[in-house]
């Protein structure tokens, strides 16, 4: 949340060591969502509603300027219950304590007809017709629902009579989030604003999946119920903000930058011990400012503007062919640390792969672990190696390839982690996602934010977005290096590329 000048990021977090268990709430502060100051523990298990357990939930801004907080606590008898806490001193800037008054708490009790295992992550409240409203994750059998609530005063609650939103075979719905956006333009909008400026943005973490999915559509006020699009769709085959390792998001709308403020965690994928070792385990992607496509059926993700201040040495290429099997090594950067951004021209599309009908357009993983970099293709695969040893034993491309069905072009965006390390026992998928783009002035785009042990990348100005965690063994540190390729027998051209290293590691863990 944002509060009186000051960004407060609260996360689950466990103090007593690298592996899940022991969660509280952690909580650290920044003026800029670049630079951050780690504080002590705000909320942890202390009372009778919360025993057992304080898990996720989320901030709320009230109409007095007071800050609130929902979450979720677990009972003596591993009932999952919403309980609320405000800060100890309002006049401290980084509002370092926090009360959990035990009168009132909990807030909001699981009924009869709600499943206690799985009842949590009260969502960012909105105000509409003299009501306090919020939604709760839970499931019943294999639905998925978000409960909606509704209070006056926000501390009594009454259970809507219909869920905000629900779907079958989706399983639990974890950390819920709603909010508008505009039809135009990258603006943020509060939580609380509707009307027919704007749609509606529905996300579920799948607790199966371990992803997050989110649909558009709109939002009925007068049925407090929320209706996705006929262009969007609930569960794995949907959208996602990211398609790769990045799960439990949360956005919240921030009114120093007219701006909604997308955060995600982002998993370890080496191992128990591996992570024991080094101490931590887990990170937070790069805060993304998130607004409505022009065409309002998805969602534009980019990395906030202050990242930019990080930026240090920067290196051009400028109008490069790569023809088939080539490389073009990005020299003068640290390419363990680096924000490098390419628009890569492709002179002819007539090369084009045909879109195989047996392939899956809802499964791009599977294509992409069909179709790696070293398979030679059409038009592309084209990209960038990033994280690559000097003679490529270890490289992560994040690559384009391109092919057309009946109808249109499909472009299908990688990021492969297969060659990204010699070591043994890691998770290695080769993640990748569809691209919805016009390819009418036959370019596209792609950064990428390198940070040793991941590459989290933007395809097409932010339309697919993908987030790698990787290993590397030799490319590490002043061993790694940066290459753009090209695999396809369509010439490319690295229209403009530049690469910028960057002074300090960019994410929180």
């Amino acid at each position: 949340m944002y509060y009186n000048g000051i960004y407060h990021f609260f996360y689950q977090y466990n103090p007593k060591g690298a592996v899940w268990g022991n969660i509280v709430w952690g909580h650290s502060v920044s003026k800029d969502m670049i630079n951050w100051e780690a504080l002590d523990s705000p909320i942890y298990p202390s009372q009778s509603f919360d025993k057992n357990g304080a898990w996720s939930g989320s901030a709320t801004i009230l109409h007095n300027n007071k800050p609130i907080i929902l979450y979720t606590g677990v009972d003596p008898n591993d009932r999952q219950v919403q309980n609320y806490a405000v800060p100890a001193n309002l006049s401290d800037p980084y509002l370092r304590k926090w009360i959990k008054p035990a009168g009132l708490n909990p807030v909001v009790d699981p009924d009869q007809g709600v499943n206690a295992s799985a009842f949590r992550d009260p969502s960012t409240a909105w105000w509409l017709n003299g009501h306090w409203r919020m939604a709760v994750g839970s499931k019943r059998n294999h639905r998925g629902i978000a409960y909606l609530y509704r209070s006056r005063d926000f501390f009594h609650w009454v259970k809507a009579k219909h869920p905000l939103h629900s779907a079958p075979h989706t399983g639990m719905w974890e950390c819920p989030d709603f909010y508008p956006v505009l039809l135009s333009g990258k603006q943020g909008l509060d939580t609380s604003v509707v009307g027919k400026h704007v749609k509606h943005v529905f996300k579920v973490s799948l607790d199966v999946t371990r992803y997050d999915y989110y649909t558009v559509g709109t939002y009925l006020t007068a049925k407090d119920r929320y209706v996705p699009d006929n262009t969007s769709v609930d569960g794995w085959a949907g959208l996602r903000y990211d398609y790769g390792n990045f799960y439990a998001s949360k956005t919240f709308f921030d009114p120093a930058k007219k701006r909604r403020v997308l955060w995600g965690w982002v998993n370890e994928s080496d191992s128990t011990s591996d992570d024991v070792k080094k101490g931590w385990a887990g990170i937070q992607a790069i805060p993304r400012t998130v607004w409505l496509d022009p065409n309002q059926r998805q969602l534009m993700q980019w990395p906030i503007q202050e990242l930019e201040t990080l930026r240090g040495k920067n290196v051009q290429i400028r109008h490069r062919m790569l023809r088939t099997g080539q490389h073009i090594e990005v020299k003068g950067i640290t390419a363990a640390q680096v924000d490098v951004d390419v628009t890569f021209f492709i002179p002819s599309l007539d090369k084009v792969e045909p879109f195989n009908p047996s392939w899956s357009l809802t499964d791009a993983q599977l294509l992409c672990a069909k179709k790696g970099s070293n398979v030679h293709g059409g038009v592309g695969p084209f990209g960038l190696l990033a994280l690559a040893s000097k003679n490529l034993e270890e490289y992560t491309p994040v690559f384009f390839r391109i092919f057309k069905d009946s109808m249109r072009h499909v472009i299908l965006l990688c990021s492969d982690a297969r060659s990204s390390s010699l070591k043994d026992g890691l998770y290695k998928p080769s993640f990748a996602g569809f691209v919805d783009v016009d390819l009418a002035d036959k370019k596209l785009s792609l950064r990428s934010l390198i940070d040793h042990s991941v590459v989290e990348s933007f395809g097409a100005g932010g339309k697919t977005c993908i987030t790698s965690r990787v290993y590397p063994k030799l490319a590490v540190l002043e061993n790694a290096h940066l290459h753009a390729f090209n695999n396809g027998s369509q010439t490319i051209i690295v229209e403009n590329l530049n690469a910028w290293s960057m002074k300090k590691p960019l994410r929180m863990n």
